[in-house]
């Protein structure tokens, strides 16, 4: 066999093995195997800086609710308050604390500040969203740990708040 056809072959069988790898199929077990290795690492995939928008906090509505200098409504995301009355929604979790101390702490965390928030979804004209200091310091999860909301498990297992699994231990117990 020549050099020029012991190429050829070799170049055959390299684009034969890319093309079975590239199109064969992804096995169920497989799929079902990334998510959990990412889980057993624990890793947390954070959204680039660049997904984020800025809000300017014009005015706190109240425990989880507030509102930026350019009109956006943020509704903190998977974070359950009691409403301005104390009341509490119909099947919404409901925290023993008071709407007042609730709407306290957000004011003390975001109000007259600028925040970065990751939007996460839209609930009544407002957008769900994820909220940060400028110290990086998720308000969400610190409205939690504060004991003045309550964490609304629905929507945080669609996108969890705190960060890390040692994080959440610490802000739910």
């Amino acid at each position: 066999m020549s050099r020029a056809q012991f190429g050829t072959v070799v170049a055959a069988v390299a684009a034969a093995v890319f093309a079975t790898a590239f199109y064969w199929p992804l096995d169920d077990d497989l799929s079902r195997l990334v998510p959990k290795i990412g889980q057993m690492l624990d890793v947390q995939a954070s959204q680039p800086a660049a997904e984020r928008f800025l809000c300017e906090v014009a005015y706190v509505n109240d425990g989880d609710t507030l509102r930026c200098a350019d009109g956006t409504r943020v509704r903190l995301h998977a974070v359950a308050a009691r409403e301005v009355d104390e009341t509490c929604s119909p099947g919404h979790p409901c925290p023993a604390a008071t709407a007042a101390s609730a709407t306290t702490e957000l004011r003390r965390l975001a109000a007259n500040r600028t925040i970065s928030c990751e939007p996460v979804s839209q609930s009544y004209n407002r957008v769900t969203a994820i909220c940060w200091t400028s110290a990086e310091v998720e308000i969400n999860c610190a409205m939690i740990r504060s004991g003045t909301t309550m964490v609304w498990e629905k929507f945080d297992r669609q996108r969890a708040l705190c960060g890390s699994r040692d994080q959440r231990r610490i802000a739910f117990s």
